[in-house]
């Protein structure tokens, strides 16, 4: 299994998203909201309210991968 991807381009949801939800929910949002179409390899990044998980989600060409980071301390900006 291939473990990362060298995107083309990389996408940043700048709202909050609502973490419960998985690669089904957040692919959604990539086509509804940013309007771009998930299945192109490009990496879409999500951040929650609180500025301190990070979801991204990605197309391999085998299915969807999701990466998820959690800051003990810190946010991210």
């Amino acid at each position: 299994m291939k473990m990362f991807v060298e995107p083309q381009c990389i996408y940043l949801h700048r709202d909050a998203v609502d973490f419960r939800k998985s690669i089904d929910g957040l692919v959604a949002l990539v086509e509804s909201e940013l309007e771009r179409d998930a299945y192109t390899g490009a990496l879409f990044l999500f951040c929650n309210k609180a500025k301190d998980k990070l979801k991204l989600v990605y197309w391999d060409k085998t299915g969807f991968a999701l990466w998820y980071k959690r800051l003990e301390k810190q946010k991210f900006k």
